[in-house]
């Protein structure tokens, strides 16, 4: 692969976005990061740290200044990282406005709503560990104002993730209490594929009489489904498909493209 698809500023020590898992590498990159992930970069990021990266690894001297100054002042943290984005000219004014629209309904949710889209980020970067704490921190809070909506969709995933590490007993114990909350069959139907993953766990008697001979012919053909694709691969099962979380937002095919061609560009530099 010869295309070089960002220009690389020389950074010797490059910046770790902890809720990505990933390093930046240069100021585009950067960008790209803030744009597409805007919610990991509404907490905490904009700081010391950030403009000090921006000043002696991208040699953003004048920028970092003026972040630095602002900071100082008490802007907002919103628009001190636009501005730099707007100084690096990586996207155009009507996409920084998109932008900044995301960003002010992302400051406009409730605690509670924001901090399960967090975990759901973080599950789908596969950071189970950290969105299982986010999602049990969140059911605590949630304890002191009951809310069977957000509880059940919170149950629902956090049975996801517990699936997707092979925990199957947690899982099973999660989607029963998502399904008390949410009275949803689909949460039915992911407890009925970790019966077929773990031959020890059985459907209760309340929830296997909601499931049809039919409806079970159309779970066993998905699961058979599941069980040929994976033999393609190392997974034992594409869980990702079988345990979809809700309402968790996916990124773009090109964006993801071009995501995997900078990987394999810094591989091979």
């Amino acid at each position: 692969m010869s295309v070089i698809l960002c220009r690389r500023e020389q950074v010797t020590n490059p910046y770790y976005i902890e809720g990505l898992g990933v390093n930046i590498h240069s100021s585009q990159e950067l960008c790209y990061a803030v744009y597409h992930h805007p919610l990991f970069f509404t907490d905490g990021f904009v700081d010391l740290s950030l403009t000090e990266f921006v000043r002696d690894q991208l040699g953003m001297g004048f920028v970092a200044a003026r972040m630095e100054q602002r900071i100082k002042t008490g802007d907002k943290p919103d628009e001190i990282l636009l501005m730099f984005m707007q100084e690096c000219d990586y996207y155009t004014a009507a996409e920084l406005g998109k932008l900044r629209q995301t960003l002010t309904a992302i400051r406009r949710l409730s605690p509670l709503e924001y901090a399960k889209k967090k975990a759901d980020y973080l599950a789908e970067f596969k950071q189970y560990g950290k969105a299982i704490a986010g999602y049990q921190e969140i059911l605590e809070a949630a304890a002191k104002n009951p809310d069977d909506q957000l509880e059940g969709k919170v149950w629902s995933n956090l049975g996801a993730c517990y699936a997707r590490i092979f925990q199957f007993v947690k899982a099973m114990e999660s989607y029963d209490k998502a399904y008390a909350k949410s009275r949803d069959l689909k949460v039915i139907e992911k407890m009925y594929y970790l019966t077929r993953m773990s031959p020890s766990l059985e459907l209760k008697d309340r929830h296997r009489s909601l499931v049809t001979g039919q409806l079970q012919e159309e779970w066993d053909k998905e699961f058979s489904r599941a069980e040929e694709k994976a033999e393609e691969g190392e997974a034992l099962l594409e869980i990702e498909e079988l345990f979809q979380k809700d309402s968790i937002r996916r990124l773009e095919e090109s964006a993801v493209l071009v995501e995997e061609w900078k990987q394999e560009y810094r591989n091979m530099a």
